[in-house]
């Protein structure tokens, strides 16, 4: 066992630390940096913007350089938190909370110091998490049949639509809408054409890149096109002196940076959670359990540290469901899955034992990026405060040009351009209706496959649906979600009847 991992984890750097695995992790790393510092874009749309780019390459190097755009955005976003107070990406908001004030105390560049050395911390944790819990989960699920692929998938819609950010009955409308599009194209046991209207070109669905930038690329963009982003750029010149904490400081930081990264891997792992819970938590936590309570919100080191190793061990540990068992918990490890898909690779257990230089060189990639980004970010950071003065009006219609060429660019479809355009209207009607926009895409992603599984299902239990209840592990999974579903009605209900 110990022989085998060693020699899974030598091949994982040996595709990572090749000439190649360098280039694309330094550039999803730098790419997704680049952008995550600017603030109001946001993961979900970085990726969404970059991500036409990895269409074109090798699949194991275009999911190195997908994540490293995805923990390179994560760490990005705290950057505009602490100069401007304005988060970067959505899971940046806690470290606004006191790398703002820190900044504004003079100690900008202490705060960037501790966030990127909390955020190795947890990423690094996070990755031999991913390291160790992958492979059993995928061991585990090769045992699987039809019944338990068709239950777990179901089961990850619903619990992340009931467990996303915005109210349940919205997200579950977001997830059957999602599910939806995804069956429209051929059928494939029967060929015929589904919702396709009599159109050819919809004959293969809609695509997963035009659907992704038009929910979170565009929306983003047009959003913040009035002006931008407004904020005072911290003036005064960072230098590396001023970043290197003390000993007392060192101290006060190293217990709140390995209880976020506890934290952020526990919530990663689970499907519809992720970072932005576990950065919450685990600031609620330092607070309740420091000595100086009173300190946060105006510049303690402890609130800087554990959300952003928090954040950070979340990215990580958010592939391992993703990687063991196909099923992703948000809608990032979706546009994931969709990259391993365009390049013609099936998601689940199969991919470690048929493609394990893909996991492997994956799993050591996040090691290689993560120092790349300490090494980049530290010296760097006079660059990010000069493109934070970048007036908004020059960047936005660089983005969307950027967004249209790389749409286009997958399959040269001009339909394609179509798709993007009418879904970005739609996400500015479902921005403005606070419709959740992440759980439509895991419908669309995973509405194929619960169907293709439930069809499996029926053919070997011949219609018969006592099948999902005779198999344990369906069974189980279908309880547990119709509890889930129980408790949300009756806390519905309670709410209507408290109103009243």
């Amino acid at each position: 066992m110990n022989v085998s991992l060693l020699d899974n984890i030598a091949l994982g750097f040996s595709v990572a630390l090749s000439l190649n695995g360098l280039m694309y992790c330094f550039l999803g790393v730098f790419l997704g940096t680049v952008v995550g510092v600017l603030p109001g874009l946001g993961t979900m749309a970085t990726l969404a913007v970059l991500m036409p780019i990895t269409f074109h390459i090798e699949p194991t190097y275009s999911i190195i350089m997908l994540a490293g755009i995805y923990y390179g955005a994560a760490y990005g976003g705290s950057t505009a938190s602490i100069l401007l107070n304005l988060p970067g990406t959505v899971t940046s908001v806690v470290t606004t909370l006191d790398g703002y004030p820190m900044a504004r105390n003079g100690q900008a560049g202490l705060a960037l110091f501790i966030t990127a050395i909390a955020s190795f911390v947890g990423s690094m944790l996070g990755a031999v998490l991913l390291a160790v819990l992958t492979i059993p989960l995928a061991n585990v699920a090769m045992s699987f049949g039809p019944q338990e692929y068709f239950m777990l998938m179901t089961f990850g819609l619903v619990s992340a639509s009931l467990l996303s950010s915005g109210k349940p009955l919205k997200s579950l409308i977001m997830v059957c809408i999602g599910v939806l599009l995804g069956l429209i194209g051929l059928d494939l046991n029967s060929g015929e054409a589904r919702f396709t209207f009599g159109l050819p070109v919809l004959f293969d669905g809609l695509s997963l890149v035009a659907l992704a930038l038009g929910l979170f690329g565009l929306p983003e963009i047009i959003s913040t096109a009035h002006g931008g982003p407004e904020g005072k750029v911290a003036e005064n010149r960072i230098t590396l002196r001023s970043m290197l904490p003390d000993r007392a400081q060192v101290r006060e930081c190293t217990m709140p940076t390995l209880r976020g990264s506890a934290i952020g891997s526990f919530f990663g792992a689970l499907p519809g959670t992720g970072g932005l819970i576990a950065t919450f938590l685990s600031y609620a936590l330092e607070k309740r359990v420091s000595r100086t309570p009173e300190k946060f919100g105006h510049g303690a080191l402890a609130g800087v540290a554990a959300p952003e190793a928090a954040n950070n061990a979340a990215v990580q540990t958010a592939f391992i469901p993703t990687m063991s068992i196909g099923i992703p918990g948000d809608a990032v490890m979706a546009m994931m899955l969709g990259v391993l898909m365009v390049h013609g690779i099936i998601p689940g257990p199969a991919v470690i034992s048929n493609n394990p230089e893909i996991f492997w060189g994956l799993v050591a990639s996040f090691v290689v990026g993560n120092i790349l980004l300490v090494i980049l970010n530290v010296p760097l950071v006079g660059l990010w405060v000069r493109l934070l003065r970048i007036p908004y009006h020059l960047l936005f219609p660089v983005m969307v040009a950027c967004v249209c060429v790389g749409v286009y660019s997958v399959s040269s479809s001009v339909t394609d351009i179509y798709v993007l355009v009418i879904f970005g209207l739609l996400g500015l009607l479902f921005r403005a209706l606070q419709f959740d926009g992440a759980t439509l895409l895991l419908g669309f992603v995973l509405g194929p496959m619960v169907e293709e599984n439930f069809r499996r299902t029926m053919v070997v239990a011949q219609g018969d649906f006592a099948t999902f209840i005779e198999r344990p592990i369906s069974a189980t999974l279908l309880a547990i979600m119709l509890l889930m579903l129980l408790f949300f009605v009756v806390r519905f209900l309670h709410a209507v009847l408290k109103r009243a």
